[in-house]
This record gives structure tokens, sequence and C-alpha cells, in this order.
């Protein structure tokens, strides 16, 4: 992200688009867009970018852009679908440009990547419990693509993902059952296996989800409100049975209901959210989810990594509802259009989460000795999770120590809690850097350098398996790898939190 000049902000831009003027230069009228007539948009002062098929005159959103004017110019005059998608593939750029559309590409979009699924007949044979070969895959592709079967009794209809893969867990089952539709989503690395249906009958409020981990069989389980036979497990969506990469999937979001809001220092604030009761959905160590709200008529959407309640000192899971609720520790910026809204929110009201992202992996940690944290502000929250699974569960770590930077005593997250779980546990250390400190402060001070890192970032042996994780403001996390890499550490030693 870069500064913004005044009167700049996402409010500033809202109003904007809705003030009448004519944001495209045509006068209220669309067209359709030629390859070569899209190129001659390319410069600051006139820039057209076409995302998916639609074409966008970015030129008055220039000056609005969280990212800066250089990284819309990357994309100027020419198709930016992929390089949206590295960057944010959550904004929802409909709502933002609503009235910067310029019209259609003339050429066709590119086609979709072709989805693994089967013909509409296979479809049928499939909801009516029936599992057929597809013959329509190679063997090979056969092997590899996930399935499923369903079956009934009086009062339950199970639905089984045959995965075949091997260490299937908790994490990587999202199911969401709503008004008769249901979603079951299984994570596979890079891709997804969705199983997507309007249910033949109504189900009850009491979903549950068996995971056979060893030979990766799912079993989701719903209860049905009436002792009936159905004919079919239900009417087929657009999406279901395919097998396609998670950033082709698109975001899914279910509405969760605000149950607390607790105090953590004087700007920050852990909110405590309740996923709906037929959702299954565990967000891994180190991944985030997106909140989405509706603010002055425009869909704006943010990027949080949920934490845990507190530093379990005792090592333990918090208690078996948590996989219920979603914690998120929110600084509330006083010109933040998004996270005033969400300081506004009462206790019973509802935001949107989406489903977990994030590249970050828990096997990154699984072999380590030595594991670093480096966090400036909020970057606290990828950590907390991280280091809970950490010092619970890699046996040959040997050091855990964060290292985290904020402007003064009062912004620091969870102190107290950190100092206790270094008493606690001889493996964790914390170490306190503030930039702007009282003169009472007898700790570190300063900013991300070179000469800090050497002296805190240290192997605990010569040749031990070190990761560095790294979260921040965009700033921080860059000059952290690049200090990171001058003291000779590997692109493979570090990890950078960026949503």
């Amino acid at each position: 992200q870069v500064p913004l000049k005044p009167g700049r902000s996402l409010m500033d831009w809202i109003r904007l688009t809705k003030s009448g003027k004519d944001l495209t230069g045509l006068k209220g009228r669309l067209i359709e867009v030629t390859e070569d007539e899209l190129a001659k948009h390319n410069k600051k002062e006139d820039c057209w970018i076409c995302i998916r098929g639609f074409v966008y005159n970015v030129t008055p959103y220039m000056e609005y852009h969280p990212g800066g004017e250089d990284e819309l110019m990357k994309a100027a005059g020419t198709d930016g679908t992929d390089l949206f998608d590295q960057v944010h593939r959550w904004v929802n750029y409909e709502s933002m440009l609503k009235e910067c559309l310029v019209g259609r590409m003339a050429v066709k979009p590119i086609a979709a990547p072709k989805e693994m699924s089967s013909t509409l007949s296979e479809e049928k044979k499939q909801l009516n419990g029936m599992l057929r070969e597809k013959k329509v895959l190679s063997a090979s592709a056969k092997d590899l693509t996930p399935s499923y079967d369903w079956f009934q009794t009086d009062s339950l209809i199970t639905i089984v993902i045959y995965t075949k893969q091997k260490d299937m867990n908790a994490e990587l089952v999202i199911v969401d059952c709503r008004d008769k539709r249901l979603r079951g989503e299984i994570i596979m690395d890079e891709h997804s296996y969705l199983v997507e249906v309007d249910l033949d009958g109504a189900v009850q409020d009491d979903l549950a989800v068996n995971i056979a981990e060893k030979i990766g069989k799912v079993e989701i389980i719903l209860k049905k409100k009436d002792n009936i036979h159905w004919k079919m497990l239900g009417q087929p969506l657009e999406s279901h049975n395919t097998f396609i990469k998670r950033t082709d999937r698109g975001l899914f979001y279910r509405k969760c209901k605000l149950v607390s809001k607790t105090e953590v220092t004087h700007d920050t604030k852990l909110f405590c959210l309740m996923l709906p009761k037929n959702t299954h959905l565990r967000v891994p160590a180190g991944q985030h989810v997106y909140l989405k709200k509706i603010i002055a008529g425009t869909e704006v959407v943010k990027p949080y990594t949920p934490v845990l309640p507190f530093l379990p000192l005792d090592f333990k899971e918090p208690s078996c509802n948590a996989g219920a609720r979603i914690y998120l520790m929110i600084k509330i910026y006083s010109c933040g259009l998004f996270t005033r809204a969400l300081d506004h929110l009462q206790i019973g009201d509802y935001v949107s989460v989406s489903n977990p992202e994030g590249n970050f992996k828990k096997s990154q940690v699984q072999t380590l000795e030595d594991l670093f944290l480096l966090a400036a502000g909020t970057g606290f929250t990828p950590m907390v999770k991280l280091l809970n699974f950490a010092l619970t569960e890699v046996s040959c770590l040997r050091t855990v120590k964060l290292i985290f930077f904020n402007k003064t005593e009062d912004d620091i997250l969870w102190r107290n809690q950190l100092e206790q779980l270094a008493l606690k546990d001889e493996r964790f250390e914390v170490q306190f850097i503030l930039s702007q400190p009282t003169k009472d402060w007898v700790g570190k001070q300063g900013k991300i350098c070179s000469s800090l890192l050497s002296e805190f970032v240290k192997r605990s042996r010569k040749d031990s398996k070190v990761l560095i994780c790294v979260c921040g403001p965009t700033p921080f996390t860059e000059q952290g790898v690049q200090y990171l890499k001058d003291l000779g550490y590997s692109q493979e030693e570090i990890h950078a939190f960026t949503a």
C-alpha cells in the first residue's frame, strides 16, 4: 500500500462514483472494445484495463488506488485479469468500478479452465446414488479426481467424498448447508473439489463431518427434517462435482454473527464471530479470511488473520466449541472506512466471512529447529496460531523467538500473555522493539534494520533448520525480507505473510 493524498480515501471514491460525474468519458454509452482500441489507452491520463472480458476506464481511480498508480499502470491498455488475480482476487472490482465501465471486449473472453465434470446424464446417475465410472477422463486423471456417492436411512442423508488423498484433515473440509443448498469443498493443495446441490428435502441444523484421515474419505451427515424417502440427493448446481484450481473457484462467503467485542489495546479490539449452525470451517494456522460489508452501497472487502481467543499457556486446544467461532484482532483506524464500520457493529449484527485463503503450509514448520517471527503491529496476528502450533506440535523445535516491533508500549498486543508464555516455555523468547518509546523505556528501540536482525535472528547451531516469518505493513515486510537475504538466509527459509 502507498500513502494516499488527502481527499483520496475509499469513502471519497464512493462519493465520487455517486456524484453523477461521467467517469468513463463516454457520456453513459457502453461500447464494444477491440484489442487495438484497448491498447491505445495506456497512459496515466488515459488508462483502460480489461478484467474478465469487461473494460474499465481507471483514469479517475488512479489517485484513489491503495496500491498506487504504478501498480495500475502495469495493466494499462491490456487484459489485467491475471495480474488482478495475483494481487487482489478478493476485491469486488465490479462494485468498486461500476461507474467506470466502458464496455465489453469485442473478442470472446478467454474460456474458463476446463473443469473436470461429467456429462449431465452422468450427474443424474450420481445424484441418484449410483456411482459410475467417468469414461470421459483418462485413466491417470480418473485415479486422481475425487468422486462422491450418497445414501440414506429414514432419518439421515450421508454424502461420502472419496478424495483419493492421504492425510485428509478437518482444516481441508469446508461445508455450508443453508436453505436446502449444500456446498461441500475439499481443499487439495492448489486444487479444490466441490459438491454443490439444491437438496431434495429439508434438513435440520445439525450437520456432522467425519473424516477418515488415512484413507482420505470424508462423510457429510445431514439429519432429515421429515422421515421421508428422498428420490435423489438434489439438483446439481453449476459448479457441482468439479475439480479445479482454487484460484478459479471464486470466494464463498457465509454470514457470521458478532457475539463479543473486547478491548485489547487503546485502538485494537478482539472480535468474536459465530459461524452459522450448519457450517463446518476451520482456519489453518497462517491463513486469513476476508470480511465483506456493504458500505454506502459499495461492497468493501478486507483480509484478516484469525487468532486464538488467548495464548494457551497450558498448551491445550481451546474448548470444543471453538471450531464454531472465529476470533479476529482488528486495529480500528480513526480514518479507516472499513474498521470503523466493523467497530460500529452491535452484538448480534452479521458480517460476511470468506473461506480461508493463503499459501502458508504447516509442513514448513513440522521439521524445524528454529522459528523466528518478525511482526509489526497487527502483523502479530498470523503469529498467534503459529506460536501455538509450533510449541505444541513440533517436537524437534529448539527455539521460537518473536521480535515484535511497535511504536509505543501502549501499542503492544498481548504483552502480558507473551511474557507469561516466555516464563512458561524455555524454548520461547519475546523481544519488544519500540520506534517511539518514552524516556522510561529500558528495552530496545528503533525500526527494523540489518543490525537489529543480525543481533536477534541467530541459528541455535550452525546448520539448524530455520524458518523466519515476517508480517506487518508492506514496507516493513519488504525491508525485512531484503535484510534477511542480505544476512544470508535463503528464500526457502523466509515466509512473508501478505494478503
